[in-house]
C-alpha cells in the first residue's frame, strides 16, 4: 500500500457496488458509486479539493486569504477540510435546515459557521438565496475568496476524475447516468466525460418533487438536503440531461433506509432519491443493459435527522 503525503491524497479512488436485492427482476444491472468513501463522507470532497487549488492557481486565493462560502453542509464539510489541510481559513454560511452533523463536522474542520435560520428546517428558494446573499456581503472584505459553487467552473472540473473511474469500473458499458441536482456541477462533470466516452449515453436528472423547476415547475419546501435549490442553477443548459425525473421526499427517505437495511448501503436522502429514479429506469430498460448512479454521502451525516429516527 502507497503512503500518501497528506489527507488530501484519500480523495477518489472510490468503489462501486451492485444493487442485488433492491432490483426488480428482469431489470437492468444498478451500479452505484460509494462517493461515501471520500475523506468526509461526501462527493462534495472532489469539487472542493479542485475550486481551492484553481483559486490558488489563478491568485484569487492568496496565502494569507480567507475563504468564505453559502452551504447546505456537505460542501462546506469538504471546503473545510481542504482548507484544513491547505491551511487556509474559512468560514461558512449554512442554515438548521440541515443536519447537526453537517454544521458539527465544519466547526471541527476549523470552520467559521454563520446559520441562517430556515422555515420549519426545510430547504426553500428564500432560504438558499438569503445564504448566498451573505456569503457574498462577506466576500466584500478584502482578500477573501468566495468560492461561490453554483457559478465556479473549477468545480465542475472536479468531478472529471469521479467520470472517468465510473467508466473503468463498469468496464466501459455504461448505458445511463443518473444523477440528483443541486448545482449542477456534478451532473455537468460526469456528463461531459462519459458522452466523450460514449456519444450516446443517456443522463438522467433528478429534483425533488415538491420542487420540480427543472421540469418547469414551481419551487417548493423540501426535505432532500443537497438537492433542488428552488431555481435553475447558472451552470444548467438545455441538453444535459436527456430526461429529468421527480422523486419524492418520502420515497429518498423510504429507498435511503431500505439501501441501509436491504443492501447495507448507509447513505443521505439525495442518495436515496438517486436509487428510487436508477430503479426506474432501470425497470424501463430490461435487462443487458447498465445504469450508474451515486452515493452522493454517508448516512452517518444523517444520524439526528428524522431520516434514521434522530
Amino acid at each position: 500500500m502507497a503512503t500518501g503525503e497528506s489527507m488530501i491524497e484519500s480523495v477518489g479512488g472510490t468503489p462501486v457496488v451492485e444493487l442485488r436485492r433492491i432490483v426488480p427482476g428482469g431489470s437492468a444491472r444498478v451500479l452505484v458509486k460509494l462517493e461515501s468513501h471520500n475523506p468526509t463522507g461526501s462527493m462534495k470532497d472532489r469539487m472542493a479539493l479542485s475550486v481551492i487549488d484553481g483559486a490558488v492557481a489563478s491568485g484569487r486565493l492568496i496565502a494569507s486569504g480567507m475563504v468564505v462560502e453559502y452551504t447546505g453542509g456537505s460542501t462546506g464539510t469538504s471546503l473545510a477540510f481542504v482548507c484544513a489541510a491547505r491551511g487556509f481559513p474559512i468560514t461558512l454560511v449554512t442554515s438548521d435546515a440541515f443536519s447537526r452533523e453537517k454544521r458539527d463536522h465544519m466547526r471541527a474542520l476549523g470552520a467559521a459557521v454563520i446559520e441562517i435560520p430556515s422555515e420549519g428546517g426545510r430547504t426553500t428558494k428564500e432560504l438558499i438565496q438569503r445564504m448566498i446573499a451573505k456569503a457574498a456581503e462577506l466576500s466584500a472584505q478584502s482578500g477573501w475568496f468566495y468560492a461561490d459553487q453554483f457559478n465556479n467552473l473549477d468545480a465542475a472540473a472536479g468531478y472529471a476524475p469521479l467520470a472517468e473511474e465510473l467508466w473503468e469500473q463498469a468496464g466501459g458499458r455504461l448505458d445511463v447516468f443518473v444523477q440528483s441536482v443541486g448545482t449542477a456541477q456534478c451532473i455537468t462533470g460526469v456528463a461531459n466525460i462519459l458522452r466523450m466516452r460514449r456519444p450516446g449515453i443517456r443522463i438522467v436528472a433528478v429534483e425533488p418533487s415538491e420542487s420540480p423547476v427543472l421540469s418547469g415547475g414551481a419551487p417548493g419546501a423540501h426535505k432532500i438536503e443537497g438537492v433542488g435549490p428552488g431555481f435553475v442553477p447558472p451552470v444548467w443548459k438545455d441538453g444535459l440531461a436527456d430526461e429529468i425525473m421527480p422523486v419524492s421526499t418520502a420515497e429518498a427517505k423510504e429507498m435511503a433506509r431500505r439501501l441501509a437495511k436491504e443492501e447495507a448501503l448507509f447513505a443521505g436522502t439525495s442518495t436515496g432519491a438517486n436509487v428510487v429514479a436508477a430503479l426506474r429506469v432501470a425497470e424501463r430498460l430490461g435487462r443487458d443493459r447498465i445504469v450508474a448512479t451515486l452515493a452522493c454521502d454517508s448516512g452517518l451525516k444523517y444520524l439526528s435527522t428524522d431520516l434514521y429516527g434522530g
